[in-house]
């Protein structure tokens, strides 16, 4: 009797699929690793922000996109993770310990909110953690003794072994590497049975608890996981802008996390990456566009906002893969170009299931 599962296991295990992965991957990593030297510091500055907010991205699509669990108060694991980072190295604590300590303490908390969604679902889910958004921005401006309150508090630069990282290159590279591991975590994790099970909660949590899984535990184990990543975002985050105060946790900030994924493209850790581009790069267009539109749209107030609303609502309609969806069509179209069919890129009608179904 012969048995051929060794190469097909190893081929499962390989994280590129093909040499085409590792050319434009490594190509990918050599451009961010030479950052530093091609682009000016500005703009380094936002590509940290792109990596802050793509861990954080990575944390939030493992809960919604790959579990099917929506938060609405995400920014107060951003926040718990800021200001456990600030408070510990600003007595003094390294680095490595204070960020390791943000990343347990935001996924404790996200246990305990992962509590509720053992009971309720969607928009009653989302509910419950925007309560505890609301929660947490209000303990942040009462404890006055340890938050600093509605007058902010100083973050130190972050500091470990004896060296103080206080330049922006130092830190943009230290962001990266941590981004590296989160993204190579997140990705590994989805290859395991865990990753299996989340998907299978969120496709059907009654089908998915008959085959054997058990449903409280991998919930709240999500919510731990994303809360931890958003823990460790908001660390680097805290050192990033050197100045925390309650009304950066908001939940505007919630929402805005909330719209990078799902306008990234939910279910795709490409996605997490494209909508933090997306949430640091279209700030910025906006700003430009207003020297060009008429004085009452350009001074308007809430453009943004509107903005971001018009596009929401755009890729809810046309584009429900968000930008990872639409990469997804042009590379089939230029890889079947000219042999495509005229109605192949058509979006497919989709409906919503029943939560009764679920």
């Amino acid at each position: 009797m012969r048995f051929i599962f060794k190469t097909d296991y190893n081929q499962d295990i390989k994280l590129a699929k093909h040499g085409g992965h590792v050319f434009w991957y490594g190509l990918l990593v050599l451009g961010l690793l030479a950052a530093p030297w091609l682009i000016q510091e500005y703009w380094l500055a936002q590509l940290t922000f792109v990596l802050i907010y793509a861990i954080v991205g990575l944390g939030l699509m493992l809960l919604a996109g790959f579990t099917g669990l929506f938060s609405l108060g995400h920014a107060a694991f951003l926040g718990v993770g800021a200001y456990t980072q600030a408070i510990m190295v600003n007595s003094g604590i390294p680095f490595p310990i204070a960020i390791a300590c943000a990343g347990l303490l935001s996924a404790a908390v996200g246990m305990v909110v992962g509590l509720p969604a053992l009971r309720v679902k969607g928009i009653y889910l989302g509910m419950a953690t925007l309560a505890f958004g609301f929660i947490v921005e209000e303990g942040m401006a009462r404890w006055e003794s340890v938050t600093g309150g509605n007058a902010g508090l100083m973050v130190n630069y972050p500091a470990m072994f004896g060296w103080t990282l206080d330049s922006t290159n130092e830190f943009y590279f230290l962001c990266l590497i941590i981004t590296i591991g989160a993204t190579l975590g997140i990705v590994n994790l989805m290859r395991s049975s865990t990753g299996r099970a989340f998907v299978a909660i969120r496709d059907s949590e009654i089908s998915a608890q008959s085959m054997g899984i058990h449903l409280a535990r991998y919930k709240t184990l999500s919510f731990a996981i994303s809360a931890a990543l958003a823990g460790i975002g908001g660390a680097l985050y805290a050192h990033k802008i050197q100045f925390l105060s309650p009304e950066q946790f908001s939940i505007i900030q919630s929402i805005d996390l909330l719209l990078m994924v799902v306008i990234g493209g939910l279910g795709s850790i490409h996605g997490a990456f494209l909508g933090a581009i997306f949430l640091i790069v279209m700030p910025q267009l906006i700003a430009i566009a207003k020297d060009f539109l008429p004085t009452a749209i350009g001074q308007a107030t809430g453009l943004q906002g509107t903005v971001y609303g018009l596009m929401l609502i755009a890729f809810v309609l046309f584009e429900p893969m968000g930008l990872y969806g639409r990469w997804l069509k042009i590379r089939t179209y230029l890889q079947l170009f000219p042999f495509y069919r005229k109605g192949m890129f058509k979006r497919q009608k989709s409906f919503q299931k029943s939560d009764r179904l679920k």
